[in-house]
C-alpha cells in the first residue's frame, strides 16, 4: 500500500494506491492545521508501507517527512520522471506542476496543457515527445474575489456560482459575472496565446478546485480531472521506489 500525499498551500490532501489503482478512502487537511496531532488523526487506520509526498510547502513537507514512518520520497525535479524537463531552471518548477504533467502525458500523451485551478491557476505545457516545456502562473479565483472583499467598503464576500446573465442585477450578481465569466476570458486568452507557439493540437486538461465551474463555459477544456494531482503523485512515486530498490 502506498500513500499519495498532495500538500498544496490551502489543503494537504491523502489518498492510497493499491496495485496501481487509487482507492476509494480520502483525508484531508488544512494545510494551516497540520500536526503530528492532526495526521495522526486523518491516517488511523490506514497501513501503507511507502509514501510520496508532493508538497509546494517546505515547512509541511519536513514535518510529513518526518512524521511518516514509512519509506518517503520527495518529488522534486531530481525525482525519476515519465517526462523530461527542457526549462532553463527546473529547480524552480513546484512538485504539483510536475505531478500534473506527469500524470497528463501518461494518460493523454502529449502535445498537452494542464489548468490546475488552485490557489493560483497554473498551466504547464508538454510537448509532443514528452517534455515539461514551461507555463503560466495566474491569480486564483478566490484571490480576485477576496480581494474585492477585503480591498472595498461595500463589496461582500460571494461563493462562486454561474450566473444566470451577463448583466448583474445585483451587487452580487455583478460580481460573480466578473468571477467566473470574467475569469473565462482570462483562461481562454492565455490558451490561445500558449496554442500558438505550440506545435500540434494539445489536449487540454483541468483540474482542481473551481475546474469544473470554470471550465463548463470553455469548448477548448476537453477533460476534467479532478484525481489528476494524485495520478501523477502516483506515477512519479511508484517509478522512484522501483529505481531504489
Amino acid at each position: 500500500m502506498h500513500l499519495l500525499i498532495d500538500n498544496s498551500n490551502t489543503r494537504t490532501k491523502f489518498a492510497l494506491d493499491h496495485d496501481g489503482e487509487l482507492s476509494s478512502w480520502r483525508a484531508a487537511i488544512p494545510t494551516a492545521d497540520l500536526s503530528s496531532e492532526a495526521l495522526t488523526e486523518a491516517l488511523k487506520g490506514q497501513k501503507f508501507t511507502h509514501a510520496t509526498i508532493c508538497s509546494v510547502v517546505p515547512d509541511a513537507a519536513s514535518l510529513l517527512t518526518e512524521f511518516l514512518p514509512a519509506q518517503t520520497h520527495l518529488i522534486s525535479h531530481q525525482s525519476h520522471l515519465p517526462i523530461t524537463i527542457d526549462y532553463p531552471r527546473p529547480e524552480q518548477i513546484g512538485a504539483d506542476r510536475l505531478a500534473n504533467a506527469a500524470a497528463a502525458f501518461q494518460l493523454h500523451q502529449g502535445p498537452a496543457i494542464v489548468i490546475d485551478f488552485g490557489t493560483a491557476v497554473t498551466f504547464d505545457v508538454i510537448s509532443e515527445k514528452g517534455s515539461y516545456l514551461g507555463g503560466v502562473i495566474a491569480p486564483g479565483t478566490a484571490s480576485l474575489r477576496n480581494y474585492l472583499h477585503t480591498k472595498t467598503a461595500l463589496l461582500p464576500a460571494i461563493q462562486l456560482e454561474e450566473p444566470s446573465s451577463a448583466i448583474g442585477k445585483s451587487t452580487e450578481e455583478a460580481m460573480q459575472v466578473g468571477a467566473v465569466i470574467g475569469y473565462r476570458g482570462l483562461i481562454s486568452g492565455i490558451l490561445t496565446a500558449v496554442r500558438t507557439e505550440l506545435s500540434g493540437q494539445p489536449t487540454v486538461i483541468a483540474t482542481g478546485g473551481d475546474a469544473a465551474l470554470i471550465s463548463s463555459g470553455l469548448e477548448s477544456i476537453k477533460i476534467l480531472d479532478h484525481d489528476l494531482t494524485l495520478k501523477g503523485i502516483q506515477a512519479i512515486g511508484r517509478t522512484n521506489f522501483e529505481f531504489s530498490q
